[in-house]
């Protein structure tokens, strides 16, 4: 468990009551906690999860495979050859398994590890190899993670969707991420329940799941004594979306995310966020929705600040 506060004395009564208790070793300062790597710099903590990433890549037999640039291609083109070892299900499972935990440092690599989970009951050829291709990407970035760093306490979120996308069944996929200043802090990936049909709907689907995320931590900074002053701000790429959360008057059309829109346009009333447009080139969440080029892709992960330990990286969205 991590205490932390900043007050020594309270956290020396906290250690000196559990001592009586348990059994315990008080590693000071922190440098591992669950698998995640905590290196402390004069202007920040670093988060990655170098020896988990090598762990899984030795488990696979990639630990010296050849590194791509991206986890997963614009358009799938993979092989329909079986691989007997990978294929079984009880490997793939384990694979993709941990590659969900390991997005914790890398979010870079929740959207190709959101498709791979989406075949978890039935991996086929073509799922075995994107896996592959995941792990080869991995293999180029195990020294990569996240900042974090001193600054305002002041969230933001970017909000994204790839509408229709799934050829299998047309439901879109939502993605959003939450910066605290300078710090990304929270993101999701997540294909929609229901078949979208517009892409203002899918965005503002989205925009709600978003806007649950930013609800709770503007109550976790509240919790913490530091509470917001302003709005929180969320962007978006949609034009349609974002005049229908500031409209009064509510679509018959619409009527069928009524839930969405009164959810929205209530804190909207009340002050707890407020909505704006952001083109789609600065749109950092994309890198969560879709598949993109490698130059595309690296520019999105360096504005969501995931980078490699030893660099001076001075980026942020």
């Amino acid at each position: 468990m991590l205490i932390t506060g900043n007050d020594t004395s309270a956290i020396q009564q906290i250690l000196l009551s559990l001592c009586q208790a348990f059994s315990l070793k008080d590693p000071a300062p922190v440098s591992l906690f669950l698998g995640i790597r905590i290196s402390i710099t004069p202007q920040s903590l670093f988060l990655d999860q170098q020896q988990y990433a090598t762990d899984i890549l030795k488990s696979a037999g990639f630990l010296h495979c050849k590194p791509l640039p991206t986890p997963i291609t614009p358009k799938s083109t993979y092989s329909t050859v079986p691989d007997s070892t990978l294929l079984q299900p009880t490997n793939y499972r384990r694979l993709v398994g941990s590659l969900q935990y390991l997005t914790i440092t890398q979010p870079d690599l929740a959207f190709a590890t959101n498709q791979l989970c989406q075949h978890m009951h039935d991996p086929q050829p073509t799922h075995v190899h994107a896996l592959k291709h995941v792990l080869r990407y991995l293999h180029g970035t195990l020294n990569y993670g996240l900042p974090l760093r001193r600054g305002e306490l002041t969230p933001q979120s970017f909000v994204d969707t790839d509408w229709a996308s799934d050829s299998t069944d047309r439901k879109s996929v939502s993605g959003f991420c939450t910066f605290l200043g300078k710090n990304l802090i929270s993101w999701s990936v997540k294909k929609q329940i229901t078949v979208a049909k517009s892409s203002t709907e899918a965005e503002y689907r989205a925009l709600a799941a978003a806007t649950s995320d930013v609800i709770w931590l503007r109550r976790l900074l509240t919790d913490f004594d530091a509470t917001p002053n302003e709005p929180t701000t969320i962007f978006c790429d949609n034009v349609s979306a974002l005049a229908l959360a500031i409209n009064p008057v509510f679509h018959a059309r619409l009527k069928h995310i009524e839930i969405d829109y009164h959810f929205i346009s209530h804190h909207i009333q009340h002050k707890d966020i407020s909505v704006q447009h952001i083109h789609s080139i600065d749109q950092p969440a994309n890198i969560l929705t879709k598949s993109l080029p490698v130059n595309r892709f690296q520019q999105l992960r360096s504005k969501l600040t995931i980078h490699p330990k030893d660099s001076k990286f001075e980026g942020a969205c």
